[in-house]
């Protein structure tokens, strides 16, 4: 069942008027899609977080406007507590729709057991699918990451109907040695032949 967010037509405009409208409980929005007239609206705000805290995309609109609509862009704060502005976007139960979704690890790779670290590299991938079928993050096990290897767009094992639009050559998490070990390694290599020198200069000064 879909979330429901109870809406009013919305005829002023600017900041100040804004702002009354959150002090009231209320967030202002627009609704647009499917060459439709767009409409602005007042959103309340307790529904929105209830809607956002479920991880629902695709929500039932109630009072002014009735229909189904796709939460396509959220303006949050300067601290990213509280949602200033919402963009609704029209859609039917099956029409595909394009969405960021977040990226998830799941599990322990054995390659930190081998004393490697991992690098999560994306966070958010673009996905396509129906609007009613939109993951609410995109899981990665890392059970079988060994050291040196790394997992990519192109390895994901992802719902039916879900397309990543990302590059499938994209890595995204990788296992590899600590910098830092690197580092000693590649300075205990560069060192080891001037040793070799020093002793050959040091030969060479008993011979004479």
């Amino acid at each position: 069942m879909l979330e429901k967010l109870n809406v009013e037509l919305r005829e002023s405009r600017g900041k100040r008027n804004a702002r009354r409208m959150r002090d009231a409980g209320k967030i202002p929005a627009v609704l647009y899609g499917h060459q439709q007239e767009t409409v602005s609206l007042t959103v309340v705000a307790e529904e929105v977080e209830a809607a956002l805290r479920h991880g629902s995309r695709v929500v039932d609109l109630g009072g002014a406007v009735t229909e189904q609509a796709f939460i396509r862009e959220l303006q949050w704060d300067t601290w990213g507590k509280e949602v200033l502005h919402l963009d609704l976007m029209r859609v039917s139960a099956h029409e595909k729709v394009e969405v960021r979704v977040a990226v998830e690890l799941r599990g322990e790779s054995p390659g930190v057991k081998e004393g490697g670290v991992i690098e999560h590299h994306v966070h958010e991938l673009d996905v396509e699918c129906e609007a009613t079928s939109i993951p609410e993050k995109v899981q990665i096990n890392i059970n079988h990451l060994e050291l040196n290897q790394s997992i990519t767009v192109g390895d994901l094992a992802l719902p039916e109907g879900v397309r990543v639009l990302d590059d499938p050559t994209t890595v995204l998490v990788h296992c590899k040695v600590p910098t830092e070990v690197e580092e000693e390694e590649e300075a205990a290599a560069e060192a080891e032949p001037e040793v070799i020198g020093r002793k050959r200069a040091e030969d060479e000064e008993e011979e004479s």
